[in-house]
């Protein structure tokens, strides 16, 4: 059985609560994503909460609030769902799919930020299972259908 650390996206890019939103959805711009940890300093990444983009919408600009003037701290999701390095994609899975989540930060034993884990990670690793299967024959099928 697969873990996660086997497909995690590892050592993600992180803010801290004090992180202004135009950085934040800076650094979501950089890295292509849509979600980033948010861990109580840089050097640690003890894992206080995550921002997404959904969250920035919904927690500032659809409530017209000025998103220059505010932290990560002020739209974050926390505490946060998390997965563990060891846990199973299988179990990662239910519970993104249990929480109705895309993302989910991946912690250390310490409980520190060390990966992120996405659906589209899974799906892409599903995607190639099936394509590294011998290819099955449907010739009668297709005689069938044609008859």
């Amino acid at each position: 059985m697969k873990k996660v650390r086997s497909i995690m996206t590892m050592n993600p890019a992180c803010c801290t609560i004090e992180t202004k939103l135009a950085e934040v959805a800076q650094i979501m711009m950089d890295n292509s994503c849509g979600e980033i940890p948010v861990v109580n300093n840089h050097e640690e990444k003890k894992l206080v909460g995550v921002i997404s983009d959904r969250d920035i919408c919904y927690r500032a600009v659809a409530r017209s609030l000025n998103p220059a003037a505010m932290n990560a701290k002020d739209c974050m999701t926390a505490p946060p769902i998390t997965v563990g390095t060891d846990s199973s994609l299988d179990e990662s899975f239910d519970i993104m799919e249990k929480y109705r989540i895309q993302r989910i930060p991946v912690i250390d034993d310490r409980g520190c930020c060390c990966g992120m884990l996405s659906l589209a990670d899974i799906v892409k690793l599903r995607n190639e299972s099936v394509m590294k299967s011998p290819p099955i024959n449907i010739t009668g099928g297709l005689n069938y259908i044609e008859s």
